[in-house]
């Protein structure tokens, strides 16, 4: 399949703007502006076209193992938060460079991630000073320290030269230093970064590349997505990647040919997207949801179908992700939709989501046993609310432990 990387860089983007904002409350489209900056430099540098590409994903990617850390299931909401932002940025650092050893970069750029916190003058934490820290790590920690500590629709140019100028050859190197103050120069720069231009602005910097990828290829890069969403919620941390091994047993049921199976996979480790733009107070509250927050809970199917439906050769997987709340007697949400409108691929990941959100534990329950999830599966069922053939086959496949240890 001939796949835009530029269209699902864009997508990555939106998912992780959307982490930034809730955990640490950085402004919307944070990455964008990096990414946008990053590119003007790369430019200026006489950077070519696959190494702006590169250097645009990257900064779009920066943050991806920002969330991922590893906390104890008691751990509250406070607590995460706290952690989050105090969190060693080394260790995200490391995690947000294992994360994209798939990524089909054009010009095999190395350790760009794990360096991007570097200091010039070797403060930094892994100690690494002036030409030691890669070009793009230079680049992206410049674009990303101005973004962090700066609202840059609504700051004087004089309070940035003074940051820049007064962290020359300490944060930054003096060549990078110079050519971003350059750029603070032209009214059109400023104009770019603002919420409203920075999308076409950014596009505008980096040329289109595509790759002919097999939705297996494709799924190695949705697999780090799945982490990502996991790991927003500490009640969520398997939940993708544990429906997606359950996925992988039911295609293998179904004996589904190998585009079917992956795109399916695909759509398991992609269903949850939309609730990245929702904030673990409400996704990670103990008692009952009001019916303002379940409002916003309903919404995140919306929010996945949004980002994934604009991808070429993600129509189906942008379907049957959008659907995973649709219920066969049109109970469901968001669009009350009804048997009529399921095909059975939507019907069974509604069915699988079901079943593998019952065997988790939550914040208003503990985790079930295979028959005391398969039971509520079939009342579902009797109601006319989901597929009754499909808990059948989840019942056969499931009556029995899986291993953990599932090739996919």
């Amino acid at each position: 399949m001939n796949f835009s990387l530029n269209e699902f860089l864009i997508s990555i983007s939106n998912t992780l703007d959307a982490i930034e904002a809730d955990l640490f409350g950085v402004p919307t489209n944070h990455s964008k502006r990096i990414a946008y900056i990053a590119a003007r430099v790369g430019h200026r540098l006489m950077i070519r076209s696959e190494g702006i590409f590169d250097l645009a994903a990257l900064s779009l990617m920066h943050d991806n193992g920002a969330t991922m850390k590893i906390l104890d299931d008691k751990l509250n909401y406070s607590i995460k938060v706290k952690i989050a932002i105090s969190e060693s940025r080394k260790e995200h650092c490391l995690i947000g460079e294992n994360n994209l050893r798939h990524f089909p970069f054009l010009t095999n750029p190395i350790d760009v991630i794990k360096y991007h916190h570097e200091n010039y003058d070797g403060s930094g934490f892994f100690g690494l000073k002036e030409d030691e820290i890669p070009l793009f790590s230079q680049i992206i920690h410049l674009a990303d320290s101005l973004d962090l500590n700066f609202d840059l629709n609504h700051i004087s140019k004089d309070v940035i030269v003074k940051y820049i100028a007064s962290n020359r050859q300490i944060k930054f190197s003096t060549p990078i230093s110079d050519i971003v103050l350059n750029l603070l120069e032209e009214r059109n720069f400023w104009d770019d970064l603002n919420d409203v231009n920075i999308n076409m602005a950014l596009a505008n910097q980096i040329t289109s590349f595509s790759n002919a990828l097999s939705y297996k290829k494709i799924r190695e890069l949705t697999k780090t997505l799945s982490r990502i969403i996991d790991a927003k919620s500490i009640f969520t941390r398997r939940h993708s990647t544990g429906l997606s091994n359950r996925m992988l047993k039911m295609s293998q049921f179904y004996h589904f040919d190998v585009t079917t199976k992956y795109k399916l996979l695909i759509t398991t480790d992609l269903h949850d997207l939309g609730k990245l733009s929702i904030s673990n107070a409400i996704l990670d509250k103990p008692g009952n949801l009001t019916a303002d927050e379940f409002e916003v809970i309903k919404k995140h199917p919306i929010v996945t179908k949004e980002c994934l439906q604009d991808l070429k050769g993600f129509e189906d997987i942008a379907r049957w992700a959008g659907n995973h709340h649709e219920k066969l007697d049109g109970s469901g949400y968001p669009n009350l939709l009804t048997a009529a409108d399921l095909d059975f691929s939507s019907r069974l990941v509604t069915c699988l989501d079901i079943y593998q959100a019952l065997r988790e534990k939550r914040p208003y329950r503990n985790a079930m046993n295979h028959n005391n999830a398969i039971k509520i599966l079939y009342h579902m069922g009797e109601k006319g609310q989901i597929d009754l053939q499909i808990i059948d086959d989840i019942d056969r496949v499931f009556s029995k432990p899986v291993k953990s240890a599932l090739h996919i």
